[in-house]
């Protein structure tokens, strides 16, 4: 099989060229798209996004795909006497043992 292609990962719409990536946030999942979308918002809805083709199931079926994300465990925490629920987003990156850096172009 080959690599994941960028719009596999992050919708119809992705596209790059040298210097810059666009990614439409039409494509993304849960995001409601808007001008001042933040940061924060943006992130969750790529990793969700790419979580939906990237999954354990598609990586254990084809050798070129190096990454696959997966729910972590939900959990509670508590920050100046409010709770909160912590939900987790786990990035699994595999590659030949070479170096402990993750290195980007490696993937």
């Amino acid at each position: 099989m080959a690599e994941p292609t960028l719009q596999q990962i992050f919708g119809a719409n992705a596209t790059q060229d040298a210097t810059a990536i666009t990614i439409s946030k039409a494509d993304l999942i849960g995001l409601t798209a808007d001008a001042n979308n933040t940061g924060e918002s943006v992130l969750v809805s790529i990793n969700l996004t790419a979580r939906d083709y990237l999954t354990e199931a598609n990586y254990d079926s084809n050798i070129d795909q190096s990454i696959y994300l997966e729910d972590g465990l939900s959990s509670f925490t508590t920050r100046e006497d409010t709770a909160y629920r912590q939900d987790q987003i786990t990035i699994n990156l595999t590659k030949i043992d070479t170096s402990s850096a993750i290195n980007p172009d490696d993937y």
